[in-house]
């Protein structure tokens, strides 16, 4: 069967157990060396000089090592009786990227044990940046009544914890949980929903610090988001940005994308601006359409900064974090 772009499961070598017993009560972590001070726990503690966030792994197996008579009768991959299912909602596309941080998951997944095809299965699914995707990727993979969901980014969680109540969801990439609901508190996430948050609202006030020791001379600095698949529709970024532009004498400006033309023609306009630069948030969208900002960045001599390092490696110049993976490495005991 040939699967569609946004469902294709990944393809990686079968694995093999670890020998011996498996430790019942270790947790399972997902985490990361961050590089700013102020990341956000949810529900657990810091770990090795990590931020962490951790569920058991007794209520792992909870969430997923039951409820097979659940399970639908149609689905992407032939499954013994015994295995447990999780659906992976990721918010950009199926891309190198992508590919980079699910088999760093699988890898994490190995290492404690759980052979993918033989005690789990994964239903992938992509939703390119597209809002409208989201929403209905979400609904299918509830429809699927998987043991837990995972989800990738605030607007696919979104989706998510508005599907269902009752299916246990971990997120990961999120920058804010409490605000957007998924969660009570940090300490008690209460709900049905766990996992951590990467990146604070005040990041804005370090990409701006970056952007002026870079260019020095700039007047003008304009805030890049699609508010439809943003943060708060944008808001949990923007308003600390512009709170904090006169501190740098520049003038802060909104860019709202949703499309590769709006892109164009936004990043054409600014370059006209004399003195302006251009900060790229964290968001799926943006990361679809890197290449694009990328080149027009470079061509339009526009100095840019972008939230990961994923866009340095794809031509642009500074980023003001490292890469995303490790957020999905620390998936084991």
């Amino acid at each position: 069967m040939v699967c569609p772009a946004d469902r294709v499961p990944l393809k990686l070598p079968p694995r093999q157990s670890a020998a011996g017993t498996l430790n019942t009560t270790a947790p399972i972590v997902f985490g990361i060396r961050y590089q700013f001070p102020n990341q956000t726990l949810v529900g657990l503690t810091r770990i090795e000089g990590r931020m962490a966030m951790g569920i058991g792994r007794r209520r792992f197996l909870q969430f997923v090592g039951g409820a097979a008579a659940g399970w639908p009768a149609l689905t992407w991959a032939r499954r013994s009786p015994n295995m447990a299912t999780v659906g992976f909602l990721m918010g950009i596309a199926n891309d190198v990227e992508a590919q980079t941080r699910l088999h760093v998951f699988e890898q994490e997944l190995a290492k404690d044990g759980w052979a993918i095809g033989r005690d789990i299965h994964i239903e992938y699914r992509f939703a390119a940046g597209d809002a409208k995707r989201m929403r209905s990727l979400a609904n299918e993979l509830v429809h699927l009544r998987p043991d837990v969901l995972v989800g990738h980014s605030t607007p696919v969680v979104r989706e998510l914890v508005r599907a269902t109540q009752t299916i246990p969801i971990v997120f990961v990439v999120v920058a804010d949980p409490v605000g957007s609901g998924f969660v009570e508190s940090i300490a008690r996430p209460g709900r049905n929903a766990t996992g951590f948050t990467n990146l604070d609202a005040t990041i804005t006030g370090k990409l701006l610090t970056i952007l002026k020791q870079i260019t020095p001379n700039l007047t003008r600095v304009a805030l890049m988001l699609n508010p439809d698949t943003g943060v708060s529709g944008g808001l949990f970024y923007l308003r600390p940005f512009e709170a904090a532009a006169p501190s740098f004498a520049v003038e802060a400006i909104r860019i709202q994308v949703r499309s590769a033309a709006e892109i164009e023609h936004a990043m054409i306009e600014l370059a006209r601006e004399p003195n302006a630069g251009l900060i790229v948030m964290p968001d799926n969208f943006l990361t679809v359409h890197r290449q694009l900002i990328i080149s027009l960045a470079a061509r339009l001599r526009v100095p840019t900064v972008y939230p990961y390092r994923y866009f340095v490696e794809a031509g642009g110049v500074v980023s003001s974090c490292g890469g995303v993976p490790p957020f999905f490495r620390r998936a084991r005991a």
